[in-house]
């Protein structure tokens, strides 16, 4: 299983500003081994967060993300104390959920 998402949610007013960094290897596909063997896709497709079990974002993504990606949003209306939850689908079916609380 992937290492956990660092993820931080910070309220200012009814705003909460959520950063999130991703462990993945996210390959595209298209490079290359040493053997000269193409490297199979590895990515992730899909993201999805909530805030206290609604959900307030989700994204589909491609092979041309970076490794480790960083993601960023701001949710309106949240509040300190709410808990937030960010997850990750990828490409070969594995998921990651990972839990913040809003400070």
């Amino acid at each position: 299983m992937a290492d956990p998402m660092r993820i931080r949610a910070q309220a200012a007013g009814d705003k909460v500003t959520v950063r999130v960094l991703m462990s993945h290897e996210m390959e595209t596909g298209q490079r290359k081994d040493a053997a000269g063997k193409t490297i199979p896709a590895w990515f992730i497709q899909d993201v999805s967060a909530t805030l206290n079990g609604k959900p307030v974002m989700a994204a589909q993504w491609g092979p041309s993300v970076s490794k480790n990606p960083f993601l960023q949003f701001v949710v309106k209306g949240g509040k300190a104390g709410d808990k937030l939850a960010v997850t990750w689908k990828d490409n070969k079916g594995e998921t990651r959920t990972d839990e913040a609380t809003v400070s």
